[in-house]
């Protein structure tokens, strides 16, 4: 039997792996899970008025590029919480951000660049649908660095020039997985100039857009309106698994240049999966609400500052500016992890799981990354935990 070579150099995929390390070994404690970034806030009280109301949408195959009033409500939402104009065909209603981070890359990544195979850049650590997309374009994965030296963010202009010019996607996440790093303007000028000069396009991964400490984050689009660049360099891509803790809804969006949503839109036509017609009335539902965005945001806003009174006195300690991550510093993730396990219960995720080596070196390797996505109050209890075992 053949089978293909091109996603043999993915390694274990980060749970398994992480479960291997882990579940081997019993628990010194009562188990307090802090790995997963699965939003347990309450998600908004309309979902299932809005749903029972649309219920009899099950008998109908679902709109494979995003229903009307779905897709009024993300331009409505962009222009109001970017100022940016975006026309429907402009934009596509996606089964979870995932897929549109995977399949962007298949139906616009070209083959060959400058008669050479092609480059897609991604920082390090970074979500894994990055590596992925590019095993299956063939393309070289290039892993940056994103570490406190380069602001948590890669700093890709300090690539190669050989490398930029086989580039032709560079992945980036803003506010970052799992530093918690923004891209400010000066970062989106640098890059927007850099695809420019080098003919690459930009994926901006945009899921944390709406959960931050004091300023909405600047946003790609926005940047590259304002900068007048070429509408199909930028393309962004947003959900509600954060922004609404509507993971299980599968309900995201991206948004770019017309030629660009076009041919997402015919490989989808074939191979898409798209979202069932209840669901996309929800999600637009979701799009057009931001009481319950203000409130689900200031329970962050709340767990930033009890991170900081319990272990901000931590050396190398990094005070969240966005997102629902810490990522914080220990001599070994893997040990490190182990040991808050077998000592009291507490499940972390080593940060060597999120990256890969660079130069012979894993960028990540000398941290973990907590998630903050319980309970105020459970919060509190894992990291008081967390300090006294590994920073005591």
């Amino acid at each position: 039997m053949v089978y293909p070579e091109r996603f043999s150099t993915l390694p274990e995929a980060t749970w398994p792996r992480l479960r291997g390390l882990l579940d081997v070994r019993d628990p010194g404690g009562d188990v307090i899970n802090m790995t997963i970034g699965e939003p347990q806030h309450a998600f908004p009280d309309f979902v299932g008025k809005v749903l029972a109301d649309h219920m009899d949408g099950f008998r109908k195959y679902p709109d494979n590029n995003g229903i009307p009033g779905l897709l009024d409500a993300v331009r409505l939402w962009l222009d109001k919480r970017y100022n940016v104009t975006v026309a429907a065909e402009n934009l596509l209603s996606l089964n979870g951000t995932r897929e549109g981070l995977f399949n962007a890359a298949i139906a616009l990544g070209p083959e060959v660049k400058n008669g050479k195979p092609p480059v897609v850049l991604s920082p390090n650590p970074f979500y894994p649908a990055y590596s992925a997309a590019a095993a299956a374009i063939g393309a070289e994965p290039l892993f940056v660095p994103a570490t406190d030296e380069t602001g948590h963010l890669p700093d890709y202009a300090a690539m190669p020039e050989e490398v930029l010019e086989r580039t032709t996607i560079a992945y980036i996440c803003s506010p970052a997985n799992p530093q918690g790093a923004i891209a400010d303007e000066a970062y989106w000028t640098t890059l927007i100039s850099l695809a420019e000069k080098y003919d690459f396009k930009i994926f901006a991964d945009e899921c944390y857009s709406e959960i931050y400490r004091d300023q909405a984050p600047v946003g790609a689009l926005e940047m590259a309106q304002r900068l007048g660049c070429d509408p199909d360099r930028v393309m962004i891509f947003h959900s509600l698994s954060k922004r609404s803790n509507l993971a299980g809804l599968r309900s995201g969006f991206c948004a770019g240049g017309a030629e660009s949503i076009r041919r997402m839109r015919q490989l989808r036509a074939y191979a898409g999966s798209p979202l069932p017609g209840p669901l996309q009335q929800v999600a637009a539902a979701a799009w057009m609400d931001e009481v319950h965005v203000a409130e689900n945001r200031a329970l962050y806003q709340q767990k930033y500052l009890v991170a900081d009174q319990i272990i901000g006195d931590v050396p190398g300690y990094m005070s969240p500016q966005a997102g629902f991550f810490l990522w914080l510093p220990v001599d070994d993730g893997e040990r490190a992890a182990v040991k808050l396990w077998e000592q009291t219960g507490v499940r972390t995720l080593p940060g060597e799981y999120l990256a890969r080596d660079y130069q012979g070196q894993n960028p990540a390797k000398g941290f973990l990354r907590v998630a903050m996505v319980a309970p105020t109050q459970e919060v509190q209890r894992g990291l008081t935990i967390i300090r006294d075992c590994l920073y005591g």
